[in-house]
Order: C-alpha cells, then structure tokens, then sequence
C-alpha cells in the first residue's frame, strides 16, 4: 500500500427538507385546518479515527464526500425523515486543517474519537407550525436549511513510540528491516525510502513499541529542502529517537550535526526529545577506524555512542532493549533480563 500523507478533501452535509403545506380533509370535517409536517434534518459528515489504517492514500481516490438531504414534511403531521449521517474514516493521527492549511480544526489522537466536519440542515416548519388565533389557515411553510460546504485539508503524523532519524543512506531501512516485519526498499544510494514506515519491534513475549522509518533528511530540511519538511512532523509524537550515523562517512560528527541542527530548526519540541546516538555499518569498519570514529561522534553528541551493524546484527540486541526502556517512559539501561529472549 503506497504511503500518503497529506490530502485533500471537500464535504457537504445534507440539507433539511422542506416542511409541508397541507390541510385536513375528511368527511363530514368542513374546517379541518393545517397538518403539514416539518421537513427532517439533513445528515451530518463526521470523520472518526481508526487504528487499523495508517495512509490517506484512499483520499486520492475519493475526495468528495456528502451526507444526505433530509426528507420534506408530509400531512397528516407526518415529520420528513431525517438525512443519514456520512462517516469518514482516517488514521489515528490525523490532523484536520481549513482550506488555508494553517488553522488546524482538530487533531485525532485517539482510536474512535469523532470530529463533526459539517453539520446538517435543520428541517423546515409545516404549515400547522404558523397556526394561529388570527391565521386559522396558513399556506405557508420553512424551506430546510441548505447544506454546508467545506473544503479540507487532512495531514497525518504517524503515532510511534521510537523515531528513526539520520541521514540518507545511514541504514535505517537496513535497521528497520532487520528488527521488524516490515520490508522496506533497501539499496545502495541516498533516498531510498521516499515515503515513511511504520514496524513493530517485540523484544520479548509481551514487550513490543513501533518504529518509524524517517526517510534521510539532509542541510535544509525544516524549510522543505529534500524530500520535504513534513516528514519531520512524523517524529512529533514519538516518545524517543534513534539517531542512526552512517560508520563509513568521511565526517560523522558533521552528519550528526546536521540532522540534529534540523529536528532544533523545525521546532515542536523536537530538538528536545530524548535521543539514542548509534554508529552504524561497524561491520564495514576496522577496530582502529571504528574507535577514532565513535569517538569523534561522541564528542560531537556529548552522550555514549552505540556501535551496531543492521546488516549483521552486531549490537542491535542491546539497543533494542533501551529503546523499549525510553519508548516506556523508563531510564536508559545497556542490558536486560530477557534480551536473550529476542532473535533478529
């Protein structure tokens, strides 16, 4: 399924129905007077979140939604029936801005929270609404209220417990592959992974947290350089980040430099998030090149540095189990009890 993160989308409630211009009439009843019935409301347009969805990419192939119109009024006092409501389901994570794609509406945390996009028109007055002491007879009726229109945009941030960051080509495909069920595109050049993933990581029986693959950000990223400042905001409600440094770089204090000068530029609190630094692809790298680099980046990140290999699995073990500690809210730890539980 292709990854789609922003769309656009345009709604319409339903319009009330009109209410009804009728008289009684029976046998023997000369003067009966007004029984027309109200017109019923028209249907509201919802959207409502759900977690078993995780793109937009459904939107681009329906991008018009409508509830129904309510029914007219009938004699007899009968009310028109009332306009079926149209759901629109989206992922959890899913922010609804205005046309002007800056005044957010609201943002859908929650599996099975429910936002009103569009109310329905209220259904017109019958005639037997307008009777009076004075107007015995009225012939006149409400029209319903017409529908309202709205033109949305929706954009989702990928709810996940651990970011993925670093620059293209450091591997995090490779990591995210290794450790997870999913089957990104991996392959030796910068930008593979165009679009975000999404992978669940279980350590051991009952002890799991999701990883988001962010594709490489590079110099520039937070104003739209690259692929694109947005994919920044998938990291926006990640509990923790993995920075992922490519071991076989000429500088690798640079290439962390560069992406942490990046998550500190786009703001939300990003630069501020708690962060595992690893130098990765050690399996490439000989003892003495592999201790002046991890030294070099530490300096640069001020934080012990983890050397692991995605390809092979060096370290990985150990790291899972402190991104599970940080995904949970707890301290940093190098071990635990049951990392021999957990098989690459």
């Amino acid at each position: 399924m292709k990854f789609l993160d922003l769309a656009k989308i345009y709604v319409e409630s339903g319009a009330g129905g009109a209410g009804c211009v009728s008289f009684r009439r029976e046998k023997f009843i000369e003067f009966g007077g007004p029984n027309g019935g109200d017109g019923g409301r028209g249907g509201h347009v919802w959207i409502e979140a759900v977690d078993n969805l995780n793109t937009l990419i459904d939107f681009r192939f329906q991008q018009h939604y409508r509830a129904k119109n309510g029914r007219p009024g009938e004699g007899s006092n009968r009310t028109g029936a009332d306009g079926a409501d149209f759901i629109i389901k989206a992922p959890t994570g899913t922010q609804i801005f205005e046309e002007d794609e800056e005044t957010l509406i609201a943002d859908l945390n929650e599996p099975g929270e429910r936002i009103l996009l569009a109310k329905g028109g209220n259904g017109g007055f019958g005639n037997a609404r307008f009777k009076s002491s004075t107007n015995q007879a009225p012939r006149n009726a409400n029209p319903g209220q017409p529908s309202e229109k709205r033109t949305l945009w929706l954009r989702l941030k990928l709810i996940a417990d651990i970011g993925l960051v670093g620059l293209p080509n450091a591997g995090k495909s490779t990591f995210l592959a290794a450790v997870t069920a999913a089957k990104p595109k991996i392959a030796d050049y910068p930008f593979t992974t165009l679009y975000p993933g999404l992978g669940v990581v279980r350590v051991s029986e009952g002890q799991s947290f999701v990883l988001a693959d962010i594709p490489g950000l590079i110099e520039g990223a937070h104003e739209g350089a690259g692929i694109g400042d947005r994919f920044l905001g998938h990291v926006e409600r990640c509990a923790a980040l993995l920075h992922l440094v490519d071991g076989t770089a000429d500088d690798v204090a640079a290439a962390y430099r560069t992406v942490r000068g990046e998550l500190d530029a786009y703001g939300a609190s990003l630069g501020g998030k708690r962060e595992i630094v690893a130098l990765n692809k050690i399996d490439a790298l000989d003892q003495e090149t592999a201790d002046r680099k991890a030294s070099a980046l530490q300096s640069a990140c001020g934080s012990t540095v983890r050397r692991i290999s995605g390809a092979t699995g060096e370290g990985v073990k150990a790291l899972l189990f402190e991104l599970y500690a940080l995904a949970n809210g707890k301290p940093e730890s190098a071990e635990s009890e049951n990392e021999t539980e957990w098989t690459p």
